[in-house]
C-alpha cells in the first residue's frame, strides 16, 4: 500500500520536473519510443531473413498487423494513465501472485537474452564498419547503456530516445537507393503469394512474434505512469477525469505514429532485403551484421555503411526499453520504488535489475551460446508470453473497478481481443514448427 500511495503522490526527493516549455516532437513519446523500439537488431534480422528468403511476398504482414500494434498498444497506454500503475502492478492488485511471478519470469528471461542478442549484433556490425574487437564493443554498448538509464536525468533521457528513431529513417533510405521495382511491391503488398509450407508458416510466425512482444506493452503502460509523475499537477485519470479526452486524443496520435514508424521500417527492411539479395540469390541470413555484410557488394559500400550504423542506432534505443521493461515488471511485482525519473538512492533495486540484465546479456555473447539459437528461443518465449499478457490485458482494461468509467471502447475491444487471437495462433503455430 505504501508503494502504491509513493507511485502516485509528489516526493519532495524526486528530480526535477521536466521543464514546462515546449519540445520538439512534444506530442510524442511512450508510443514513438515503443514503436521505434520494436525494430530493434532482432527484428532487423527477422525482417531481413524473411526479405531475402520470400521477397515482398510476407510485406503484407506489417500492413496487416499495424491496426493490431495501435490496439494493443493503446490499451497498454491507457492501463497505465488511468490507473497511475503499470500491467505489472495492476496484476499484482487484482490477479493470483502465482500468475504475475510467472509471466514477469518470463518476461525477464525473454528480455536478457534479446539483450544479448541485440548488443551482439550492434558490437558485429560496428566491427563490420571500423574493426576491431567485437566483444569489446558489445561490453562498451551495454555499459553506455546501463550510465544513461541510471544517471541521466529522465527528461533528458525520453529526448535522447526520441532523437535516436531517427535512425530507422536510414533503412527507408536504404531501400530508394537501391533498385525496387515498386509496381510489384505495390501488387504483393494488395495481392500477396501466401505459401502453405513449414518454412513460410515458421517465418510468419516470428513476424508476428517480433512485432508484436510483451516487453512492448510493459514499457509503454509505465512510460505513461513516468509522464503523470513528471508533469506538475498530473494525476492517474482515475483521479483527475476532466484530463481524460486530452490524454486519450495524445495517447492515440503517439501510439499509431509510432506503430506506423515502426511497421513501415520493417516494411522498408524486407523491401531492401528483397530488391538485393534475395534477387540474387542470397536466401539464408541469420543475423542483421550478416545482411549488412551481404549488401555490400550488391547494392555498394555507402548502402552496407548506412544499413550497419543503423542497427546501432536501433540497437542504442531498444537495449534500454529491454532493460527498462524488465526492471519495471520485476520492481512492481516485488513491491519496489521504480522509475527513471527517480535518483538512484530512491530506487536502487530497480536500477539493479537494469544493470544485471544488461550484463547477463552482454556476457551471453562471451560463452559458446549460439547467439542465433538463443534469438529464436526469446522469440519462442516471447511470443507464448504475449498471449496470457494480452489476455490480462483486455480483463483488466474492460473492468469498470479498476478503470472507473474509462473503461475500453467498443472498438478498442474487438481489436484488441482479435489481436489476442492472433498471437494466440501465433504461439500455436511457432510450437508446432519447432524442429522443422
Amino acid at each position: 500500500m505504501i508503494e502504491t500511495v509513493s507511485a502516485l503522490a509528489p516526493d519532495p526527493d524526486e528530480d526535477l520536473k521536466q521543464p514546462k516549455k515546449p519540445k520538439l516532437l512534444q506530442v510524442l513519446g511512450p508510443g514513438l519510443i515503443t514503436g521505434a523500439s520494436d525494430d530493434d537488431p532482432s527484428g532487423i534480422a527477422t525482417y531481413s531473413q524473411v526479405g531475402a528468403q520470400f521477397g515482398v511476398d510476407m510485406g503484407w504482414v506489417m500492413l496487416f498487423s499495424w491496426p493490431l500494434m495501435c490496439a494493443i498498444q493503446e490499451i497498454s497506454a491507457r492501463i497505465g494513465r488511468v490507473t497511475g500503475k503499470g500491467i505489472a502492478g495492476n496484476l499484482k492488485a487484482h490477479y493470483p501472485r502465482s500468475l504475475l511471478v510467472a509471466l514477469v519470469s518470463l518476461l525477464l528471461i525473454a528480455n536478457t537474452i534479446n539483450l544479448g542478442a541485440d548488443l551482439g549484433a550492434m558490437g558485429a556490425a560496428l566491427k563490420l564498419v571500423i574493426g576491431g574487437p567485437q566483444l569489446v564493443y558489445v561490453g562498451l554498448f551495454g555499459l553506455i547503456s546501463i550510465l544513461l538509464e541510471v544517471f541521466v536525468r529522465y527528461s533528458r533521457y525520453v529526448s535522447v530516445l526520441k532523437w535516436l528513431t531517427l535512425a530507422l529513417f536510414a533503412y527507408v533510405g536504404v531501400a530508394f537507393v537501391v533498385h525496387v521495382n515498386w509496381l510489384s511491391v505495390g501488387l504483393h503488398l494488395v495481392a500477396p503469394k501466401i505459401e502453405w509450407t513449414s518454412d513460410y508458416l515458421t517465418s510468419l510466425v516470428a513476424v508476428l512474434g517480433t512485432t508484436i512482444s510483451p516487453y512492448l506493452f510493459f514499457w509503454q503502460a509505465e512510460e505513461e505512469v513516468e509522464e503523470v509523475k513528471e508533469r506538475d499537477g498530473a494525476k492517474p485519470l482515475a483521479r483527475s477525469p476532466g484530463e481524460a479526452k486530452t490524454e486519450f486524443d495524445r495517447i492515440r496520435i503517439d501510439t499509431y505514429l509510432g506503430m506506423g514508424l515502426s511497421n513501415m521500417v520493417a516494411l522498408f527492411i524486407i523491401i531492401t532485403t528483397a530488391a538485393t539479395l534475395n534477387a540474387h540469390g542470397i536466401t539464408d541470413i541469420q543475423t542483421s551484421a550478416q545482411a549488412a555484410l551481404a549488401l555490400k557488394p550488391i547494392a555498394g559500400v555507402g548502402t552496407f555503411v548506412v544499413f550497419a550504423l543503423g542497427i546501432v542506432g536501433t540497437g542504442l534505443l531498444a537495449v534500454p526499453v529491454l532493460a527498462g521493461s524488465a526492471a519495471y515488471a520485476t520492481g512492481e511485482a516485488f513491491g519496489w520504488h521504480v522509475g527513471l525519473a527517480r535518483k538512484l538512492k530512491r530506487a536502487p533495486s530497480f536500477y539493479a535489475i537494469i544493470a544485471i540484465a544488461t550484463v547477463i546479456g552482454a556476457a551471453l555473447n562471451f560463452t559458446p551460446i549460439d547467439p542465433i539459437k538463443a534469438l529464436f528461443w526469446s522469440a519462442v518465449i516471447n511470443g507464448v508470453v504475449a498471449v496470457p499478457v494480452m489476455v490480462m490485458m483486455m480483463l483488466l482494461a474492460t473492468r469498470p473497478k479498476i478503470m472507473g468509467r474509462f473503461t475500453l471502447t467498443r472498438g478498442l475491444v474487438i481489436v484488441g481481443w482479435a489481436a489476442t487471437a492472433v498471437m494466440a495462433l501465433a504461439a500455436v503455430g511457432m510450437l508446432l514448427t519447432i524442429g522443422h
